[in-house]
């Protein structure tokens, strides 16, 4: 009913050239679209209701001459009870409806295609699993979820996707990640949402949302080259990483084969998740986790790689999980 309302508004803004918002592109628009009809709907309504009163009741109660004087007034327990409530339940619906939102939003799901994503000043570079690799584009697949694993270069950044509404900071030396699932084919446009620098408005891109076939069509068709993991794996045997790490498990270091999305204990008692970001840490920071049994010999590499190349070592290494996994 709250969404009805605003539809009559959205048209008319539509046949000036403005549009209320970005028509809906993605699974997660439409849920976060309701939610924002209703905040948008409650406002209006409360606010409404409120102006409405204060020039009622200054009209209506109004001093009428020099003498005259308020009546005494008694408290009212229903009504302070009421605006007490009310209010409070309200409040908690908001917070339980966005709560779940917000969760369901932020865990995508286990089959998603995974795309890393770079941020620099001033554009952002995006490089899928198979090889291909873009500048400020995105081609993907409608119907099929899809991961963004960002990092950032130099400043923070952030990356948006206004009619997928997928908004997330993108941070130097850290990892953080979005999902989307498109809904229809198209043109979509995205933005860096974050003040980055004297370029900032410049910083923008288009996701391409493409039928499966026409997808496999274009991975197929670009430019020849390594996958992520298959170049992961000569940097690996190029920073000697392989004369350590045994896959099995002879070497001075831990054996990598099958380790990724598993638990690791570490020496000071905490268990953490092996996944992109525990990999990272490994190797550009690896005495700040120990593990258990294992002398810290391993070198830092931090300032060695690049973003784009720690990525690909990463891949590598979930690689191996994966290999791991799939045998008999």
């Amino acid at each position: 009913m709250v969404k009805s309302l605003f539809i009559p508004l959205a048209a008319i803004l539509q046949g000036f050239g403005i549009p209320l918002r970005p028509e809906p592109g993605s699974t997660i628009a439409q849920g976060v679209d309701r939610l924002y009809f209703f905040l948008t709907g409650l406002t209006l309504f409360f606010s409404i209701g409120i102006f409405t009163a204060i020039f009622y009741f200054a009209i209506r109660y109004r001093r009428r001459s020099e003498d005259e004087l308020p009546s005494h007034t008694k408290t009212f327990l229903q009504l302070e009870l009421s605006w007490t409530l009310i209010p409070a339940a309200i409040c908690v619906v908001l917070f339980v409806w966005a709560s779940s939102l917000f969760f369901r939003n932020s865990r995508p799901p286990n089959a998603s295609m995974e795309i890393f994503v770079v941020g620099k000043q001033w554009m952002w570079q995006l490089q899928h699993p198979e090889g291909p690799r873009e500048i400020n584009e995105l081609h993907v697949p409608v119907g099929i979820p899809v991961k963004l694993t960002m990092t950032s270069q130099d400043a923070i950044h952030d990356f948006f996707i206004p009619a997928f509404r997928v908004k997330k900071d993108v941070l130097p030396g850290r990892y953080t990640s979005i999902w989307f699932q498109a809904t229809e084919t198209g043109k979509f446009h995205f933005f860096c949402a974050q003040y980055c620098g004297a370029e900032h408005s410049r910083m923008t891109g288009w996701v391409y949302v493409m039928k499966p076939d026409e997808y496999a069509a274009w991975l197929a068709g670009g430019a020849k080259g390594e996958s992520m993991a298959q170049t992961g794996e000569k940097l690996f045997n190029q920073y000697g990483c392989n004369t350590c790490h045994l896959s099995d498990g002879t070497g001075r270091g831990p054996s990598l084969a099958g380790q990724f999305g598993r638990l690791q204990k570490l020496q000071d008692g905490r268990t953490l998740t092996v996944d992109e970001a525990f990999v990272r840490q490994a190797i550009t920071n690896p005495n700040s986790m120990p593990i258990p049994g294992r002398t810290p010999v391993m070198p830092s590499f931090q300032g060695q790689l690049t973003e784009e190349q720690i990525l690909q070592l990463i891949a590598y290494v979930k690689s191996l999980g994966i290999q791991q996994r799939n045998k008999p």
